[in-house]
């Protein structure tokens, strides 16, 4: 290192240098507290409005939110001298590296248009996308945000959500639950399934249309296998669901059903 330039530069030009790195701090500070202050004030304006739904405000608020950050990029290199055409010619003369990452972040940035446009789903819909299942709490420029069931926040590319399945359980009104239960060869399958018809019924936030389906589903060597399927919104999903299985605990029990046994092998002579 040539101590000598060193202390030519910082002689001639570190007073000058040092400015501007204080005023490119400062310029950061005060520019992301006004990005801030507008964004707040454009989600304002658009919960005003009552006009868009929050999935294409957040959506909005996000384009936003980088258009400004960018903007403030551009004006912090001009304090330091570097004008948006040397800016373009560093980034184009950066290589095949940042042309493929930034190819891959427009296929996620189309893809999130194209999500906007046909709304597969939205903020607030229990979706499985990208082999994630979750609820939407937010559908950004390049990705998707998904709680899981285990309160784990997920992020997933929009173009992996995109070209992959989306399955959509807040869609329809209801949503089936499947459950079995097993019975012993020597309880009537028929008085078990009135039974439990009787008793899934009166479980809280069982749908009456469609009706529980409660069916022999296949033979054990213990004895019949039924199926449970009562119906429910996707918010109650898990609690009819638990509640399903005491229900079948509960039923069976007042009944002195017997519990299914394994057939023991008949002994080789």
């Amino acid at each position: 290192m040539n101590t000598e330039a060193i202390w030519h530069f910082l002689s001639t030009q570190g007073a000058d240098f040092g400015l501007k790195v204080l005023a490119a701090l400062a310029a950061w500070v005060v520019g992301r507290w006004i990005i801030q202050l507008v964004v707040r004030l454009f989600a304002a304006a658009l919960e005003r409005g009552k006009k868009i739904d929050s999935t294409l405000s957040t959506y909005l608020r996000s384009i936003l939110t980088v258009l400004l950050n960018i903007v403030l990029v551009l004006a912090i290199l001009d304090i330091f001298g570097i004008q948006t055409t040397s800016f373009a010619a560093l980034l184009a003369g950066a290589g095949l590296a940042i042309g493929t990452a930034w190819g891959g972040l427009l296929t996620h940035f189309a893809a999130g248009v194209f999500m906007q446009v046909l709304r597969p789903f939205k903020v607030g819909d229990f979706v499985q996308v990208g082999g994630v299942t979750g609820t939407v709490v937010e559908i950004g420029l390049f990705g998707t945000t998904v709680i899981t069931p285990d309160n784990v926040q997920t992020i997933i590319g929009n173009n992996k959500i995109f070209s992959d399945t989306i399955q959509n359980y807040s869609t329809l009104p209801v949503r089936r639950v499947d459950c079995v239960a097993k019975i012993a060869n020597s309880v009537d399958p028929l008085d078990a399934i009135a039974r439990l018809k009787a008793a899934i019924v009166q479980i809280p936030h069982v749908a009456a249309t469609p009706q529980p389906d409660v069916e022999i589903l296949s033979f054990t060597p213990e004895g019949p296998l039924l199926c449970v399927r009562p119906y429910t919104h996707t918010d109650h999903y898990w609690q009819v669901y638990f509640d399903t299985h005491k229900a079948v605990v509960a039923t069976f029990g007042a009944a002195g059903y017997p519990l299914p046994e394994t057939p023991l092998a008949p002994r080789n002579r």
